[in-house]
Protein backbone atom coordinates (compact mmCIF):
# COMPACT_ATOMS: atom_id res chain seq x y z
CA UNK A 1 0.00 0.00 0.00
CA UNK A 2 1.27 3.53 -1.16
CA UNK A 3 -0.37 6.55 0.84
CA UNK A 4 0.98 10.03 -1.06
CA UNK A 5 -0.36 13.14 -0.08
CA UNK A 6 -0.54 15.23 -2.85
CA UNK A 7 -1.76 18.73 -1.39
CA UNK A 8 -2.09 20.41 2.00
CA UNK A 9 -3.61 23.91 1.39
CA UNK A 10 -5.03 25.70 4.74
CA UNK A 11 -7.11 23.33 6.17
CA UNK A 12 -7.18 20.97 2.93
CA UNK A 13 -5.81 17.80 2.41
CA UNK A 14 -5.21 15.84 -0.57
CA UNK A 15 -4.35 12.03 -0.97
CA UNK A 16 -3.37 8.98 -3.64
CA UNK A 17 -3.99 5.70 -1.91
CA UNK A 18 -2.77 2.73 -3.88
CA UNK A 19 -3.55 -0.48 -3.08
CA UNK A 20 -1.15 -3.70 -4.39
CA UNK A 21 -3.48 -6.22 -6.95
CA UNK A 22 -1.92 -8.95 -4.73
CA UNK A 23 -3.57 -7.76 -1.72
CA UNK A 24 -6.51 -6.97 -3.32
CA UNK A 25 -6.78 -10.91 -4.34
CA UNK A 26 -5.73 -12.03 -0.93
CA UNK A 27 -8.38 -10.61 0.48
CA UNK A 28 -11.03 -11.50 -2.09
CA UNK A 29 -9.59 -15.28 -1.69
CA UNK A 30 -9.53 -15.00 2.34
CA UNK A 31 -13.46 -13.85 1.74
CA UNK A 32 -14.30 -16.65 -0.80
CA UNK A 33 -12.93 -19.30 1.51
CA UNK A 34 -15.30 -18.02 4.68
CA UNK A 35 -18.38 -17.93 2.09
CA UNK A 36 -17.25 -21.63 0.47
CA UNK A 37 -17.08 -23.08 4.25
CA UNK A 38 -20.79 -21.94 4.86
CA UNK A 39 -22.60 -22.10 1.54
CA UNK A 40 -24.22 -24.76 0.03
CA UNK A 41 -24.06 -26.01 -3.49
CA UNK A 42 -25.58 -29.01 -5.30
CA UNK A 43 -22.95 -31.36 -5.76
CA UNK A 44 -20.33 -30.55 -2.91
CA UNK A 45 -20.32 -30.78 0.36
CA UNK A 46 -19.78 -27.66 2.91
CA UNK A 47 -16.18 -26.58 2.44
CA UNK A 48 -15.68 -28.71 -0.18
CA UNK A 49 -16.68 -26.46 -2.97
CA UNK A 50 -13.63 -25.42 -5.11
CA UNK A 51 -12.20 -22.16 -5.27
CA UNK A 52 -13.01 -21.67 -9.02
CA UNK A 53 -16.50 -21.82 -9.00
CA UNK A 54 -16.52 -19.48 -5.83
CA UNK A 55 -15.26 -17.13 -7.51
CA UNK A 56 -17.25 -17.59 -10.82
CA UNK A 57 -20.50 -17.63 -8.68
CA UNK A 58 -19.85 -14.64 -5.56
CA UNK A 59 -16.45 -13.49 -7.04
CA UNK A 60 -18.73 -9.82 -8.13
CA UNK A 61 -20.20 -9.34 -4.50
CA UNK A 62 -17.07 -10.79 -2.57
CA UNK A 63 -15.20 -8.17 -4.66
CA UNK A 64 -17.77 -5.35 -3.79
CA UNK A 65 -17.41 -6.14 -0.56
CA UNK A 66 -13.71 -5.84 -0.32
CA UNK A 67 -13.49 -3.03 -2.47
CA UNK A 68 -16.02 -1.21 0.05
CA UNK A 69 -13.78 -2.65 3.20
CA UNK A 70 -10.27 -1.68 1.72
CA UNK A 71 -11.13 1.86 0.74
CA UNK A 72 -12.70 2.49 4.49
CA UNK A 73 -9.35 0.74 6.35
CA UNK A 74 -6.64 2.55 3.92
CA UNK A 75 -8.44 5.65 3.85
CA UNK A 76 -8.86 5.76 7.91
CA UNK A 77 -5.28 4.66 7.78
CA UNK A 78 -4.01 7.59 5.64
CA UNK A 79 -5.92 9.99 8.28
CA UNK A 80 -4.23 8.26 11.91
CA UNK A 81 -1.32 7.95 10.16
CA UNK A 82 -1.15 11.98 9.61
CA UNK A 83 -2.65 12.81 13.17
CA UNK A 84 -5.97 13.83 10.85
CA UNK A 85 -9.43 15.15 12.42
CA UNK A 86 -11.84 15.19 9.19
CA UNK A 87 -14.22 18.21 10.13
CA UNK A 88 -16.76 16.00 7.92
CA UNK A 89 -17.31 13.17 5.69
CA UNK A 90 -14.17 12.32 3.36
CA UNK A 91 -14.60 12.43 -0.05
CA UNK A 92 -13.62 9.65 -1.71
CA UNK A 93 -13.51 8.75 -5.73
CA UNK A 94 -12.23 5.45 -7.25
CA UNK A 95 -9.61 6.83 -10.17
CA UNK A 96 -8.28 3.14 -11.10
CA UNK A 97 -9.09 -0.22 -10.90
CA UNK A 98 -9.79 -3.15 -12.86
CA UNK A 99 -9.77 -7.04 -11.67
CA UNK A 100 -6.10 -7.99 -11.65
CA UNK A 101 -4.68 -4.14 -11.13
CA UNK A 102 -3.95 -2.62 -8.71
CA UNK A 103 -6.34 -0.12 -6.36
CA UNK A 104 -5.82 3.81 -7.16
CA UNK A 105 -7.85 6.72 -5.44
CA UNK A 106 -8.38 9.60 -4.25
CA UNK A 107 -8.94 10.83 -0.84
CA UNK A 108 -10.29 14.72 -0.27
CA UNK A 109 -10.82 15.58 3.54
CA UNK A 110 -11.06 19.32 5.59
CA UNK A 111 -9.75 19.10 8.55
CA UNK A 112 -10.38 20.07 12.31
CA UNK A 113 -8.26 23.67 12.91
CA UNK A 114 -6.33 24.18 15.43
CA UNK A 115 -7.24 26.13 18.23
CA UNK A 116 -7.48 26.16 22.00
CA UNK A 117 -10.40 27.33 23.72
CA UNK A 118 -10.30 30.51 25.75
CA UNK A 119 -10.18 30.66 29.50
CA UNK A 120 -14.09 30.67 30.19
CA UNK A 121 -13.84 31.71 33.84
CA UNK A 122 -12.45 35.26 32.51
CA UNK A 123 -15.94 35.33 30.75
CA UNK A 124 -17.81 38.18 32.29
CA UNK A 125 -21.41 37.95 31.25
CA UNK A 126 -24.79 40.12 31.49
CA UNK A 127 -28.11 38.21 31.99
CA UNK A 128 -30.96 39.87 31.72
CA UNK A 129 -33.90 38.70 34.25
CA UNK A 130 -37.51 40.65 34.58
CA UNK A 131 -40.34 40.01 37.70
CA UNK A 132 -43.98 38.54 37.30
CA UNK A 133 -46.25 41.51 38.09
CA UNK A 134 -49.51 40.81 39.42
CA UNK A 135 -50.91 42.85 36.63
CA UNK A 136 -49.43 40.14 33.79
CA UNK A 137 -50.83 37.20 35.80
CA UNK A 138 -54.06 38.81 36.00
CA UNK A 139 -54.38 39.78 32.38
CA UNK A 140 -53.56 36.07 31.69
CA UNK A 141 -56.24 35.00 33.73
CA UNK A 142 -58.34 37.50 31.87
CA UNK A 143 -56.96 35.64 28.92
CA UNK A 144 -58.20 31.94 30.21
CA UNK A 145 -61.29 32.76 31.35
CA UNK A 146 -62.39 34.39 27.94
CA UNK A 147 -61.25 31.10 26.14
CA UNK A 148 -63.76 29.21 28.96
CA UNK A 149 -66.92 30.49 27.19
CA UNK A 150 -69.76 30.28 28.87
CA UNK A 151 -73.04 30.00 27.01
CA UNK A 152 -76.34 30.07 28.40
CA UNK A 153 -80.54 29.62 26.91
CA UNK A 154 -81.64 33.45 26.17
CA UNK A 155 -84.62 34.18 28.32
CA UNK A 156 -86.73 35.48 25.38
CA UNK A 157 -86.98 33.49 22.33
CA UNK A 158 -85.27 36.19 20.23
CA UNK A 159 -83.23 35.93 16.63
CA UNK A 160 -79.71 34.80 17.05
CA UNK A 161 -76.80 36.80 16.05
CA UNK A 162 -72.92 36.19 15.99
CA UNK A 163 -71.40 35.40 19.09
CA UNK A 164 -74.52 33.61 19.81
CA UNK A 165 -74.51 30.03 20.09
CA UNK A 166 -77.08 26.90 18.62
CA UNK A 167 -77.90 23.90 19.94
CA UNK A 168 -78.34 22.23 16.34
CA UNK A 169 -79.39 18.77 15.31
CA UNK A 170 -78.23 18.58 11.57
CA UNK A 171 -78.19 15.92 8.32
CA UNK A 172 -75.96 16.47 5.44
CA UNK A 173 -76.50 15.20 2.19
CA UNK A 174 -74.85 15.44 -1.39
CA UNK A 175 -77.01 14.57 -4.45
CA UNK A 176 -79.97 13.70 -2.21
CA UNK A 177 -77.93 11.15 -0.18
CA UNK A 178 -76.71 11.77 3.24
CA UNK A 179 -73.27 10.75 3.75
CA UNK A 180 -71.02 9.25 6.55
CA UNK A 181 -70.03 11.73 9.08
CA UNK A 182 -72.25 14.84 7.72
CA UNK A 183 -74.89 14.47 10.84
CA UNK A 184 -75.00 15.87 14.23
CA UNK A 185 -77.43 15.86 17.25
CA UNK A 186 -77.36 18.70 20.01
CA UNK A 187 -74.44 20.13 18.31
CA UNK A 188 -73.38 23.63 20.21
CA UNK A 189 -72.23 25.96 16.98
CA UNK A 190 -70.83 28.99 17.65
CA UNK A 191 -71.95 31.28 15.56
CA UNK A 192 -68.61 33.27 13.67
CA UNK A 193 -66.41 30.51 15.17
CA UNK A 194 -65.52 29.79 11.58
CA UNK A 195 -65.16 26.06 12.91
CA UNK A 196 -67.96 24.70 9.95
CA UNK A 197 -66.84 25.12 6.57
CA UNK A 198 -67.53 28.54 4.46
CA UNK A 199 -71.36 29.80 4.47
CA UNK A 200 -72.87 27.25 7.26
CA UNK A 201 -72.84 29.70 10.04
CA UNK A 202 -73.86 32.78 8.54
CA UNK A 203 -77.14 31.32 6.89
CA UNK A 204 -77.99 30.07 10.71
CA UNK A 205 -77.97 33.95 11.84
CA UNK A 206 -81.06 35.01 12.34
CA UNK A 207 -82.95 31.93 13.32
CA UNK A 208 -84.05 30.96 16.43
CA UNK A 209 -85.53 27.96 18.72
CA UNK A 210 -87.90 25.73 17.15
CA UNK A 211 -86.43 26.50 13.24
CA UNK A 212 -85.61 24.26 10.85
CA UNK A 213 -83.83 25.43 8.34
CA UNK A 214 -81.78 24.14 4.90
CA UNK A 215 -78.42 25.60 4.59
CA UNK A 216 -76.92 25.07 0.89
CA UNK A 217 -73.01 24.89 0.59
CA UNK A 218 -69.88 24.11 -1.26
CA UNK A 219 -67.14 22.13 -0.13
CA UNK A 220 -64.07 23.85 -0.54
CA UNK A 221 -61.90 22.02 -3.34
CA UNK A 222 -58.96 21.21 -1.16
CA UNK A 223 -61.50 19.77 1.66
CA UNK A 224 -59.56 17.01 3.29
CA UNK A 225 -62.36 14.45 2.24
CA UNK A 226 -61.62 13.85 -1.68
CA UNK A 227 -65.17 12.23 -2.61
CA UNK A 228 -67.02 16.06 -0.73
CA UNK A 229 -64.40 18.56 -1.91
CA UNK A 230 -66.19 20.72 -4.81
CA UNK A 231 -69.60 19.23 -4.11
CA UNK A 232 -72.51 21.04 -3.87
CA UNK A 233 -74.45 19.85 -0.32
CA UNK A 234 -77.39 20.82 1.93
CA UNK A 235 -77.68 20.67 5.54
CA UNK A 236 -80.82 20.02 7.12
CA UNK A 237 -80.46 21.81 10.22
CA UNK A 238 -82.83 21.97 13.01
CA UNK A 239 -82.59 24.76 16.13
CA UNK A 240 -83.54 23.54 19.28
CA UNK A 241 -82.36 26.62 21.33
CA UNK A 242 -80.55 29.76 21.06
CA UNK A 243 -77.67 30.79 23.49
CA UNK A 244 -75.93 33.51 24.63
CA UNK A 245 -71.96 34.00 25.95
CA UNK A 246 -72.17 34.82 29.50
CA UNK A 247 -69.26 36.22 31.65
CA UNK A 248 -66.96 33.99 33.06
CA UNK A 249 -66.51 34.72 37.03
CA UNK A 250 -62.71 34.27 38.28
CA UNK A 251 -63.27 32.47 41.60
CA UNK A 252 -62.82 29.68 43.57
CA UNK A 253 -64.99 28.05 41.24
CA UNK A 254 -63.73 28.93 38.41
CA UNK A 255 -59.99 27.80 39.30
CA UNK A 256 -61.83 24.25 40.66
CA UNK A 257 -63.24 23.39 36.76
CA UNK A 258 -59.93 24.24 35.70
CA UNK A 259 -58.81 20.75 38.39
CA UNK A 260 -56.98 23.44 40.95
CA UNK A 261 -58.02 23.50 44.57
CA UNK A 262 -58.53 27.73 44.79
CA UNK A 263 -58.05 30.82 43.19
CA UNK A 264 -54.99 31.07 44.69
CA UNK A 265 -53.66 28.45 43.38
CA UNK A 266 -54.55 29.19 39.84
CA UNK A 267 -52.87 32.09 40.63
CA UNK A 268 -49.28 30.27 41.23
CA UNK A 269 -49.86 28.26 38.64
CA UNK A 270 -50.13 30.90 36.13
CA UNK A 271 -47.54 32.83 37.98
CA UNK A 272 -45.05 29.71 37.10
CA UNK A 273 -46.13 29.78 33.77
CA UNK A 274 -45.11 33.35 33.00
CA UNK A 275 -42.28 33.12 35.21
CA UNK A 276 -40.91 29.92 32.96
CA UNK A 277 -41.70 31.84 29.52
CA UNK A 278 -39.34 35.03 31.50
CA UNK A 279 -36.79 32.17 32.30
CA UNK A 280 -36.50 31.08 28.38
CA UNK A 281 -36.28 34.72 26.98
CA UNK A 282 -33.59 35.06 30.05
CA UNK A 283 -31.36 31.93 28.91
CA UNK A 284 -31.85 33.32 25.12
CA UNK A 285 -30.08 36.69 26.21
CA UNK A 286 -27.47 34.63 28.18
CA UNK A 287 -26.89 32.53 25.09
CA UNK A 288 -26.58 35.54 22.99
CA UNK A 289 -24.34 37.33 24.99
CA UNK A 290 -22.05 33.96 25.57
CA UNK A 291 -21.63 33.50 21.87
CA UNK A 292 -20.86 37.08 20.90
CA UNK A 293 -18.33 37.11 23.34
CA UNK A 294 -16.85 33.72 22.25
CA UNK A 295 -16.79 35.16 18.55
CA UNK A 296 -14.93 38.31 19.57
CA UNK A 297 -12.76 36.06 21.74
CA UNK A 298 -11.59 33.40 19.02
CA UNK A 299 -10.16 33.98 15.10
CA UNK A 300 -9.44 30.68 13.55
CA UNK A 301 -10.22 28.82 9.84
CA UNK A 302 -12.86 26.94 9.61
CA UNK A 303 -13.32 24.48 6.83
CA UNK A 304 -14.21 25.84 3.12
CA UNK A 305 -17.02 23.08 2.67
CA UNK A 306 -18.66 23.47 6.53
CA UNK A 307 -18.54 27.60 5.24
CA UNK A 308 -20.18 26.90 2.47
CA UNK A 309 -22.65 24.31 2.71
CA UNK A 310 -24.40 26.80 5.97
CA UNK A 311 -24.29 29.64 3.66
CA UNK A 312 -26.20 27.76 1.15
CA UNK A 313 -28.56 26.46 3.25
CA UNK A 314 -28.77 30.46 4.59
CA UNK A 315 -29.10 32.17 1.15
CA UNK A 316 -31.83 29.16 -0.08
CA UNK A 317 -33.97 30.27 3.37
CA UNK A 318 -33.32 33.93 2.09
CA UNK A 319 -34.90 32.99 -1.28
CA UNK A 320 -37.55 31.06 -0.07
CA UNK A 321 -39.01 33.82 2.62
CA UNK A 322 -38.55 36.22 -0.55
CA UNK A 323 -40.68 33.93 -2.38
CA UNK A 324 -43.58 33.69 -0.03
CA UNK A 325 -43.29 37.93 1.17
CA UNK A 326 -43.64 38.44 -2.85
CA UNK A 327 -40.39 40.41 -2.73
CA UNK A 328 -37.91 40.00 -5.41
CA UNK A 329 -34.13 40.44 -4.36
CA UNK A 330 -33.69 43.55 -7.10
CA UNK A 331 -36.35 44.96 -4.33
CA UNK A 332 -33.84 44.85 -1.32
CA UNK A 333 -31.69 48.07 0.03
CA UNK A 334 -28.18 45.77 -0.76
CA UNK A 335 -27.09 44.41 -4.03
CA UNK A 336 -26.94 40.58 -4.23
CA UNK A 337 -23.31 41.07 -3.86
CA UNK A 338 -23.31 42.61 -0.51
CA UNK A 339 -26.29 40.23 0.31
CA UNK A 340 -24.09 37.32 -0.14
CA UNK A 341 -20.98 38.78 1.07
CA UNK A 342 -23.16 39.52 4.53
CA UNK A 343 -24.39 36.34 4.90
CA UNK A 344 -21.09 34.36 4.23
CA UNK A 345 -19.37 36.14 7.46
CA UNK A 346 -22.71 34.53 9.22
CA UNK A 347 -22.25 31.40 8.08
CA UNK A 348 -18.17 31.60 8.57
CA UNK A 349 -19.56 33.01 12.26
CA UNK A 350 -21.83 29.96 13.01
CA UNK A 351 -19.59 27.40 11.84
CA UNK A 352 -16.52 28.32 14.32
CA UNK A 353 -18.84 28.61 16.94
CA UNK A 354 -20.19 25.61 16.21
CA UNK A 355 -16.83 24.02 16.10
CA UNK A 356 -15.99 25.75 19.54
CA UNK A 357 -19.12 24.12 21.32
CA UNK A 358 -18.18 20.92 19.73
CA UNK A 359 -14.42 21.06 20.96
CA UNK A 360 -15.51 22.23 24.72
CA UNK A 361 -18.07 19.46 24.64
CA UNK A 362 -14.99 16.94 23.60
CA UNK A 363 -12.75 18.66 25.82
CA UNK A 364 -15.07 17.98 28.77
CA UNK A 365 -16.01 14.67 27.91
CA UNK A 366 -19.78 15.83 27.38
CA UNK A 367 -22.54 13.95 26.25
CA UNK A 368 -26.11 13.22 25.34
CA UNK A 369 -27.30 9.98 26.48
CA UNK A 370 -29.46 7.90 25.12
CA UNK A 371 -32.24 8.59 27.86
CA UNK A 372 -32.13 12.25 27.20
CA UNK A 373 -32.83 11.27 22.95
CA UNK A 374 -35.66 9.37 24.28
CA UNK A 375 -37.32 12.27 26.37
CA UNK A 376 -36.47 14.36 23.33
CA UNK A 377 -38.21 12.16 21.09
CA UNK A 378 -41.58 11.56 23.39
CA UNK A 379 -41.58 15.46 23.63
CA UNK A 380 -42.20 15.68 20.10
CA UNK A 381 -44.32 12.75 19.39
CA UNK A 382 -46.54 14.81 21.80
CA UNK A 383 -47.29 17.76 19.57
CA UNK A 384 -49.04 14.87 17.41
CA UNK A 385 -52.28 13.93 19.75
CA UNK A 386 -53.85 10.93 18.72
CA UNK A 387 -49.91 9.67 16.44
CA UNK A 388 -47.52 9.67 19.66
CA UNK A 389 -47.10 6.12 19.20
CA UNK A 390 -46.29 6.52 15.27
CA UNK A 391 -44.16 9.61 15.83
CA UNK A 392 -42.02 8.36 18.24
CA UNK A 393 -41.34 5.01 16.14
CA UNK A 394 -40.96 6.75 13.38
CA UNK A 395 -37.70 8.77 15.40
CA UNK A 396 -36.80 5.41 16.56
CA UNK A 397 -36.15 4.28 12.99
CA UNK A 398 -34.51 6.60 11.60
CA UNK A 399 -30.94 8.08 13.44
CA UNK A 400 -30.82 11.15 11.23
CA UNK A 401 -33.68 12.41 12.62
CA UNK A 402 -32.62 11.66 16.59
CA UNK A 403 -29.26 13.18 14.92
CA UNK A 404 -31.33 16.45 14.76
CA UNK A 405 -32.63 16.15 18.72
CA UNK A 406 -29.55 15.46 19.78
CA UNK A 407 -27.85 18.41 18.30
CA UNK A 408 -29.63 20.87 20.70
CA UNK A 409 -29.92 18.67 23.37
CA UNK A 410 -25.34 19.02 23.47
CA UNK A 411 -25.40 22.34 22.14
CA UNK A 412 -27.51 23.54 25.52
CA UNK A 413 -25.59 21.02 27.98
CA UNK A 414 -22.29 23.15 26.74
CA UNK A 415 -23.70 26.33 27.28
CA UNK A 416 -24.61 25.01 30.94
CA UNK A 417 -21.35 24.16 31.40
CA UNK A 418 -19.55 27.43 30.21
CA UNK A 419 -22.52 29.33 32.53
CA UNK A 420 -21.16 27.60 35.47
CA UNK A 421 -17.48 28.73 34.64
CA UNK A 422 -18.55 32.05 33.69
CA UNK A 423 -19.24 34.98 35.86
CA UNK A 424 -22.60 35.82 35.21
CA UNK A 425 -24.43 38.96 36.19
CA UNK A 426 -28.41 39.53 36.22
CA UNK A 427 -29.83 42.72 35.14
CA UNK A 428 -33.51 43.15 36.37
CA UNK A 429 -35.48 44.67 33.05
CA UNK A 430 -38.79 45.39 32.13
CA UNK A 431 -41.16 42.66 30.48
CA UNK A 432 -40.67 44.53 27.05
CA UNK A 433 -37.10 44.66 27.39
CA UNK A 434 -36.60 41.53 27.88
CA UNK A 435 -38.71 40.20 24.86
CA UNK A 436 -37.23 42.45 22.89
CA UNK A 437 -35.74 41.13 19.47
CA UNK A 438 -32.79 42.33 19.19
CA UNK A 439 -32.60 41.96 15.46
CA UNK A 440 -35.23 44.65 15.43
CA UNK A 441 -32.91 47.15 17.66
CA UNK A 442 -30.65 46.79 15.40
CA UNK A 443 -33.31 47.40 12.32
CA UNK A 444 -34.09 50.84 13.69
CA UNK A 445 -30.61 51.90 13.22
CA UNK A 446 -30.75 52.40 8.93
CA UNK A 447 -27.36 54.51 9.18
CA UNK A 448 -25.41 51.94 10.25
CA UNK A 449 -24.11 49.06 8.95
CA UNK A 450 -25.12 45.89 10.11
CA UNK A 451 -23.18 43.25 11.95
CA UNK A 452 -21.38 40.05 10.65
CA UNK A 453 -22.62 38.62 13.65
CA UNK A 454 -26.40 39.47 12.67
CA UNK A 455 -28.71 36.67 12.99
CA UNK A 456 -29.40 35.44 9.35
CA UNK A 457 -33.44 34.87 7.64
CA UNK A 458 -35.59 33.26 10.81
CA UNK A 459 -37.28 29.82 9.98
CA UNK A 460 -40.67 30.59 10.36
CA UNK A 461 -42.06 28.85 12.85
CA UNK A 462 -43.51 25.25 12.95
CA UNK A 463 -47.37 24.84 12.56
CA UNK A 464 -49.71 23.24 15.10
CA UNK A 465 -51.34 20.38 15.38
CA UNK A 466 -54.68 20.12 16.90
CA UNK A 467 -56.47 16.83 17.61
CA UNK A 468 -59.30 15.64 14.87
CA UNK A 469 -62.64 16.45 15.17
CA UNK A 470 -65.75 13.84 16.24
CA UNK A 471 -66.57 11.73 13.04
CA UNK A 472 -69.93 13.26 13.20
CA UNK A 473 -68.54 17.06 12.69
CA UNK A 474 -66.17 16.02 9.86
CA UNK A 475 -68.21 17.01 7.22
CA UNK A 476 -69.41 20.59 8.17
CA UNK A 477 -66.62 21.54 9.89
CA UNK A 478 -63.01 23.31 7.81
CA UNK A 479 -59.99 21.18 7.09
Amino acid sequence: MQITQTNSDGLKRDFTIVVEAAEIDTKVTEKLTTVGAEVKLPGFRPGKVPLAILRQRFGKSVMGEVLEQTVNEMSQKALDENELRPAQQPKIEITKFDEGTDLEFTLEVEIMPDFTPMDFSKLKLEKLVAEVEEEKVDEALTEIAGQQKNFVAVSKNRKSKEGDALQIDFVGKVDGEAFEGGSAEGHQLELGSNSFIPGFEEQLVGTKGGDEVEVNVTFPENYGAEHLAGKDAVFEVKVHEVRESAEVEINDEFAKKLGLDDLNALKDAVRGQIGEQYNQFSRQSLKRNMLDAMADAHDFEVPPGMKQGEFDNIWKQFEQELEQSGQKLEDQDKSEEELRTEYMDIAERRVRLGLLLAEVGRINNIEVSQDEVNQAMVAQARNYPGQEQMIFEMFQKRPEMQAQLRAPIFEDKVIDFISELATVTEKKVSVDELMKDPDEEEAEKPTKKPAAKKAAPKKAAPKKTTAKKPAAKKAAEKK
